[in-house]
């Protein structure tokens, strides 16, 4: 069978699947498969996510660590507000001391987690489109080593690319488990790859 046939098949069935399921978005499987794989999220969890709109991997995020979690949500969006109350929205830019200082106010503690699908709008030339989502990486990660506790995980959005394997170096600093993740509801012929830092390791 054609690629393209099949990847049309896949994004239809995670699109379809997101509707069934009432996820805003069908990204939310490639975090759920994600954690499910690598158990990087659990009940209780405080989770920080970036680039949060319109809120799929919020969704998620709050499935896994159900009631007894917390999920603060952040992107330069206006993101629908969630009717659970142990999930709360923030409107900002990571890279701004400003923000940061608001989501240290509205943490109940040093997050367990701090996930990132944070993504540069798209100009079609791909060496500026991997710069661009590697700077926004390097934001997330920064952002994280703020408020992560000792021993927390780390899951960011990168694109292949020549800039990637400096990145993975810079987290593998940080943590003492890395992995490069495809989850499956991510089409195959996309350049977008996820890096999993976990047990973090060095505060900065």
């Amino acid at each position: 069978m054609p690629k393209a046939w099949v990847n049309e098949r896949k994004r239809e069935y995670y699109y379809r699947k997101a509707k069934k399921e009432k996820f805003r978005s069908r990204a939310s499987y490639k975090l759920l498969q994600a954690v499910k794989k690598y158990k990087f999220i659990k009940p209780g969890y405080v989770v920080l996510d970036l680039g949060a709109a319109p809120g799929g991997w919020t969704q998620a995020a709050r499935k896994l660590v159900e009631e007894s979690g917390f999920v603060l949500a952040v992107d330069l969006k206006q993101i629908e507000s969630f009717d659970e109350s142990n999930v709360r929205t923030v409107i900002g830019d990571v890279s701004e001391p400003q923000t940061i200082k608001v989501i240290l106010e509205l943490l109940p503690h040093s997050a367990d987690v701090v996930i990132s699908d944070v993504a540069p709008n798209v100009s079609g030339i791909w060496e500026l489109d991997n710069a661009r989502q590697i700077d926004l990486a390097q934001q997330s990660l920064n952002l994280a080593a703020s408020v992560l506790r000792y021993g927390g995980n780390f899951f960011v959005k990168v694109f292949q690319g020549s800039s990637t394997n400096r990145f993975v170096n810079e987290v593998r600093q940080q943590f003492s488990f890395v992995k490069m993740v495809k989850p499956r509801a991510s089409r195959s012929k996309s350049a977008e790859l996820y890096v999993l830092g976990m047990n973090y390791t060095k505060r900065t």
